[in-house]
């Protein structure tokens, strides 16, 4: 027997698709940022570190890779750019993506 109701198939898999997605929509609370403190202590042990020894750390080890990478006879503005980057990154990068997350909240 041939199925005539192919279209029919289809429009049902999509009215029910938009039908769990309003229900969803109904069921569904209200969010509210800023007042979940579940990685408050996360947040401020990781900026802790990268704004202390271990930006250092970092900053030290991505200028002793530029150094390699100049030592091994090909110069490239990257081998430069990239320590001076991840200095400024980690000594000044966790404060301003902090104030500015906690400025939008």
């Amino acid at each position: 027997m041939k199925n005539t109701f192919k279209g029919n198939r289809r429009e049902t898999v999509a009215l029910a698709a938009v039908s769990v997605v309003a229900v969803a929509a109904m069921c569904a609370g209200p969010a509210f940022a800023g007042t979940d403190a579940t990685f408050n202590t996360a947040l401020a042990r990781f900026s802790a570190f990268l704004s202390g020894s271990g930006g250092k750390i970092i900053t030290v080890l991505s200028l002793a890779g530029g150094v390699i990478g100049l030592a091994s006879g090909r110069f490239s503005v990257g081998q430069v750019a990239i320590p001076v980057g991840v200095g400024v990154g980690a000594g000044t990068g966790i404060p301003i993506v902090t104030s500015t997350v906690t400025g939008t909240i």
